[in-house]
């Protein structure tokens, strides 16, 4: 049962909250269950294509080179529950928390965000199980293209990847259209489920980010059309490493292409975010899920809230093991800064594109940091006649 706010949010079209059969309420709960899921080893999707050996291991692994972090390391917090529920002076505070948390980080955990730990354990153990099985039983879905509603496979896009990445990973829209494997026969209730919770969750969000802009709670709503919303849920397997020193990259640094992404892991660490220059290592409050600012925000607030650059470093003889619920615009919804953005002799960074025109692009090229986002930015030039000491 998903517990989200003050309506149900879980409804849209074919995709119905099912746990209820009918209905579904939403309450902030003042107290969330603890992470604490075996990381058993899985075979990865290139060690199946040529029948490795399975293996199970236990050791943790490290950080990453490079990388500091912690619950110190001063990752900001939002209390959903306050800014849902809270008296007008403590959710103004929230708002405001909230809106420093965009700007200056990109980033934060929520917390008393109303998903049942029993949920995030089940579509945890269902993708897990899909990893698990046979590779005749995936290969349906591994020479599907980047906007194909299901996809499965390794890397981020095998076709184009420059870089080698240790990611396995299952991708399924879930919104408008709810899309799903055959197999295992569990997921698709579960993901169906978690899809209409998650969904809520991030549109609240959206509603206070909004507000911490001196917006209308609905303004960033109504811009991205977004009660038809694009959601996509992807299910991460970075494999244990049989070298318990070996460190690597898990997934290579990037921005998501989405407005807002909800991530939770197995309890085995590895997201790094890039913070005044440094990465950080992501240790999360147990039961919280972290929150990460895409491009898409990043747009539409004209470069005052940034999608930030995160990673996924790998090691140690554990699985790592994440699910993401990812939204965005309306896939036909042209992004653009919104005018209340470009005030106070501020001009344009960007200009207006087609989200599903920039999904693709992001999803068919080399991942490579922020250059997707480059391509939509406006370029300024400068009059060389006003500078002062310029070399010829």
């Amino acid at each position: 049962m998903c517990h989200l706010a003050h309506k149900c949010l879980c409804r849209a079209g074919n995709d119905t909250c099912k746990a209820t059969a009918a209905t579904c309420t939403w309450r902030a709960p003042s107290t969330l269950g603890r992470i604490d899921m075996a990381a058993s080893r899985l075979p990865s999707h290139e060690e199946q294509l040529v029948d490795a050996d399975n293996g199970d291991g236990s050791a943790s692994p490290s950080q990453g080179a490079g990388a500091c972090g912690g619950y110190g390391s001063g990752i900001p917090v939002v209390d959903l529950g306050v800014l849902i529920n809270g008296v007008a002076e403590q959710r103004l505070r929230a708002i405001r928390d909230l809106g420093r948390a965009c700007e200056d980080w990109g980033f934060f955990m929520v917390t008393n965000h109303g998903v049942p730990e029993t949920l995030r354990e089940a579509v945890m153990d269902s993708c897990k199980e899909l990893f698990s099985l046979p590779l005749e039983e995936k290969k349906e879905y591994m020479r599907a293209k980047p906007m194909d509603p299901i996809r499965i496979g390794t890397g981020f896009y095998s076709v184009v990847d420059a870089v080698a990445c240790r990611r396995d990973y299952l991708k399924m829209f879930s919104h408008p259209d709810f899309h799903c494997p055959a197999k295992p026969a569990k997921l698709r209730e579960i993901a169906m489920e978690y899809s209409a919770c998650t969904r809520g969750l991030l549109l609240e969000l959206t509603k206070a980010i909004s507000e911490s802009l001196g917006l209308a709670g609905g303004r960033l709503s109504e811009a991205l059309n977004l009660e038809s919303c694009f959601q996509i849920l992807v299910g991460n397997h970075y494999p244990a490493s049989s070298r318990p020193d070996d460190v690597a990259l898990g997934f290579a640094a990037h921005s998501d292409h989405g407005l807002l992404t909800l991530l939770f892991q197995n309890g085995v660490d590895g997201l790094q975010v890039k913070h005044n220059g440094e990465w950080v290592l992501a240790k999360p409050i147990p039961g919280s899920f972290f929150v990460i600012a895409g491009d898409q925000l990043e747009i539409v607030t004209n470069g005052r809230y940034k999608g930030v650059l995160h990673r996924a470093m790998v090691g140690g003889e554990q699985s790592r093991m994440s699910f993401v619920s990812l939204i965005g615009p309306c896939l036909d919804a042209v992004v653009a800064p919104l005018p209340e953005m470009a005030t106070d002799g501020r001009g344009l960074e960007f200009r207006g594109i087609k989200y599903r025109d920039y999904m693709q692009m992001q999803q068919s090229k080399t991942l490579d940091e922020k250059t997707a986002l480059d391509v939509v930015r406006v370029q300024h030039h400068i009059d060389m006649s006003t500078c002062q000491g310029g070399s010829t």
